[in-house]
């Protein structure tokens, strides 16, 4: 794993912690294309990494199933009392990206989320807003980062989803970084 500033009040601990709660909540218990969802987990937020992700998208990559996901259902914590004892291991701002992920209706939301007025859809409250372009681009990076862990590891998953996935990614270019897009050009494109 890699180090993080010191400036940023995040560690490498601070990754440990984040691991071992996973641990405790069964992630590594749970299959998951790859392997197992810590394996998972772990890999997206190695990728993020290396895409030079700013650490608190990196813990948000680590822990961003927590709360289940609009294409995996399997939740570790639940959103009405989990959410103060994520922050409280991550941090307030990758607990807001791992919620805006979970939350996330895809189908509602990601068609247009590359647009400044693009609405977000909740699925957890119905409620819907336009979030803020950082939001936009980390909800961008961390899709990326998923998605093509799963293309990785699965190559079914791979050839069944991957135009689609070429195409959704190429939709949200504008808001992924040069690294991330190489990547999914690399990983899709047949």
């Amino acid at each position: 794993m890699s180090d993080f500033p010191a400036s940023t009040g995040h560690s490498p601990s601070g990754v440990d912690t984040a691991v071992a709660l996973l641990l405790r909540l069964g992630a590594a218990d749970i299959p998951h294309p790859g392997g197992t969802l810590l394996a998972h987990l772990q890999r997206v937020r190695d990728r993020l990494a290396a895409w030079g992700a700013r650490p608190a998208l990196q813990l948000a990559g680590l822990c961003h199933a927590c709360y289940g996901t609009d294409g995996f259902p399997t939740a570790l914590l639940l959103v009405d009392t989990g959410r103060a004892e994520l922050a409280g291991v991550i941090g307030a701002e990758a607990e807001g990206i791992v919620y805006l992920y979970g939350a996330c209706d895809r189908k509602a939301t990601y068609p247009r989320l590359a647009e400044a007025d693009g609405v977000f859809r909740d699925r957890f409250t119905g409620r819907t807003h336009t979030p803020e372009p950082e939001l936009r681009r980390d909800l961008a990076e961390l899709t990326a980062a998923n998605e093509l862990d799963l293309a990785r590891q699965d190559l079914a998953f791979r050839e069944r989803w991957g135009p689609q996935l070429l195409a959704l990614l190429t939709r949200f270019e504008p808001l992924l970084s040069q690294p991330a897009w190489s990547d999914c050009q690399l990983d899709l494109t047949p």
